[in-house]
């Protein structure tokens, strides 16, 4: 029987998902992989991590102005998350006023290379999902009243 293409790659990616997600059969609360996903996979932390490898280094109020909604306080907690993580560097300058500056390390840089793959599957693909976001909307509209959509 000769396998294709397809056939390999669906081997491949059976593989992985078994290599991530284990036998399957159990509860994953003590996943490595999910307690690592869990940390850098919210929305403050991505942006966190998309901002500082385009800018390279940046000081905090720099990188909050690019992150449209964080706060001061979520902003410091995310940033020592990936802090302790390995993900990002934090220098301070002992100036006055004190500076400091967040950088990607190899390992964060390593996870940008991955995560851009994602952000570019979303931008791809956007218009696809706000069409059927709007069709099941129409369909259950009572459901998700409160959910806000973008």
């Amino acid at each position: 029987m000769n396998r294709t293409i397809v056939d390999n790659q669906e081997d491949i990616i059976q593989e992985k998902l078994k290599n991530i997600l284990g036998d399957g059969d159990g509860p994953s609360e003590n996943c490595p992989t999910r307690t690592i996903l869990d940390r850098f996979s919210d929305k403050w932390s991505i942006l966190s991590i998309f901002h500082l490898g385009a800018a390279g280094v940046l000081r905090f109020n720099e990188l909050k102005k690019r992150i449209n909604g964080v706060s001061q306080r979520m902003l410091t907690v995310t940033l020592r998350s990936l802090e302790r993580d390995g993900l990002i560097t934090r220098r301070v300058y002992p100036e006055i006023p004190p500076r400091v500056e967040y950088e990607l390390t190899d390992l964060g840089y390593s996870l940008l290379v991955q995560v851009i793959e994602l952000g570019q599957w979303a931008n791809d693909h956007s218009q696809q999902i706000r069409q059927s976001r709007a069709r099941y909307d129409a369909r259950e509209p009572k459901i998700l009243e409160a959910v806000p959509m973008d």
